[in-house]
């Protein structure tokens, strides 16, 4: 091959691999192009979705001052004892949420549901989410309402709040209903603010909005009318990973941990209402038994549910619930 031939032949390669480098980075500089604007219209969405769904929404409940914020509570029922229900971790409308087992409870209760701080219609607030400053956050708030002698019900992560709550207001909590509430020793993993940091980048993007529309209803099939399931679904889609949430998140494993010490007053009546077949574990049942064994009266009943128990059995939530407070 003469040396003209062989410049020729890697002219000819080389323009060959410039054409080859052109394509891609018209192809990479498309899929960039594509997924910006991809983000730009869940962003966009998301936020013109919010402001449309921030019109519809419905006031309910009423306000509390706690901690110079404004904590939401809602109280059905006058009977003359009085039920106080926290919710689970994440829960976006306590008060909507616990809808069927509160219909069930106050025709004979005065039933008050607590909102904490980043759920439902109450605010956000940058204190951190321990179990002491929660707990103390929900007394003031009952505090504010007058309301000085209450049987409390939670659902799960409040099972571990309401043991610290239990023990430094024992002479306010006449009993202790827990709803699959979480027990100290089956903990949660530990969660880092650096763990969180992309889910508030997903968060603020409106890529929770798209996570939701390819979920499924957690309500359907369940007794919950259209007007408070679409309520419901608006306060999801507002409440869900926001940044107090995330805080409590990040704040779970110490506050399983400090429980570990911790267990009910004796002459407190316990009652775990838990799912009999838990997913993930089998030491659900046996964990709830071992926390009640010197209780004076404790009692496990086990539910054919899952771990959101309260709305598909809330008949049978209140019956035993009554039964175990008229037994001796």
């Amino acid at each position: 091959m003469s040396v003209t031939q062989e410049t020729e032949k890697k002219q000819w390669g080389g323009t060959r691999t410039r054409k080859v480098l052109n394509i891609l980075l018209k192809v990479l500089g498309a899929i960039v192009i594509a997924i910006l604007l991809f983000v730009a219209i869940v962003y966009s969405v998301n936020k013109i979705s919010s402001h449309s769904e921030k019109k519809r929404l419905e006031p309910y409940g009423q306000h509390v001052s706690v901690d110079g914020k404004q904590m939401n509570v809602t109280i059905q029922g006058e009977g003359q004892e009085t039920i106080v229900l926290l919710p689970g971790f994440g829960t976006a409308s306590p008060a909507l949420d616990f809808k069927p087992l509160i219909s069930e409870l106050s025709p004979d209760y005065k039933v008050v549901v607590i909102e904490p701080f980043g759920y439902g219609l109450s605010d956000q607030t940058e204190k951190e989410r321990s179990t002491a400053n929660i707990v103390s956050e929900i007394h003031d708030a009952l505090q504010s309402l007058h309301i000085n002698r209450y049987i409390l019900m939670g659902h799960s992560i409040s099972g571990i709040y309401s043991l610290d709550y239990v023990n430094k207001y024992s002479n306010e909590v006449s009993a202790f209903v827990g709803l699959d509430s979480s027990v100290p020793p089956i903990s949660e993993q530990k969660i880092d603010s650096s763990d969180t940091q992309p889910i508030k980048w997903f968060r603020n993007l409106g890529f929770a909005r798209v996570q939701l529309k390819l979920s499924a209803d957690p309500y359907d099939g369940l007794p919950y009318d259209e007007q408070t399931k679409e309520q419901l679904n608006i306060l999801i889609r507002k409440n869900m990973y926001n940044t107090t949430q995330l805080n409590e998140a990040e704040s779970m494993y110490s506050n399983f941990k400090a429980a570990e010490q911790l267990t009910f007053p004796v002459n407190l009546p316990v009652l775990f209402f838990i799912q009999k077949n838990h997913p993930a574990t089998d030491k659900w049942i046996p964990e709830h038994e071992k926390l009640i064994k010197d209780s004076a009266h404790g009692e496990v009943v086990l539910l054919e549910a899952n771990h959101y128990l309260y709305r598909s059995h809330a008949k049978e939530i209140a019956e035993q619930f009554r039964r175990f407070m008229t037994s001796p």
